[in-house]
């Protein structure tokens, strides 16, 4: 079996989580354009994120706290998939100091809605 430091096949949590500091929070891993873009997330103290043109999933890597979307709140853990449509607001509003979530941003950037 061979492996390759430039493969796109797997990226670990340690190795995207090494790429983070509190100045840069994101670590995009993987990035097709239009298609599909993989980036670890790990905010720390407060989560600064506005709305964003393509829909999103987050898939929680570790830690735990509270996520809003729109007007909804709920509790989340590792192991959760959460879900957000293009231009809805949301955020994570509290997390424990171990938090980092997998995000996938995928299909084409979406025109803002009508207000």
């Amino acid at each position: 079996m061979s492996t390759s430091s430039n493969s796109d096949i797997q990226v670990t949590l340690a190795q995207a989580a090494a790429r983070l500091s509190p100045d840069n929070p994101f670590n995009i891993v993987f990035d097709r354009g239009d298609d599909i873009s993989v980036e670890l997330y790990a905010p720390v103290g407060i989560d600064k994120q506005q709305p964003h043109e393509r829909d999103e999933l987050y898939i929680i890597a570790s830690g735990h706290g509270t996520f809003s979307r729109g007007k909804e709140l709920i509790t989340f853990e590792a192991g959760d998939l959460l879900y957000v449509p293009a231009y809805v607001p949301h955020r994570f509003e509290t997390f424990s100091e171990d938090f980092k979530t997998w995000v996938v941003f995928y299909g084409p950037k979406r025109e803002r809605p009508a207000a």
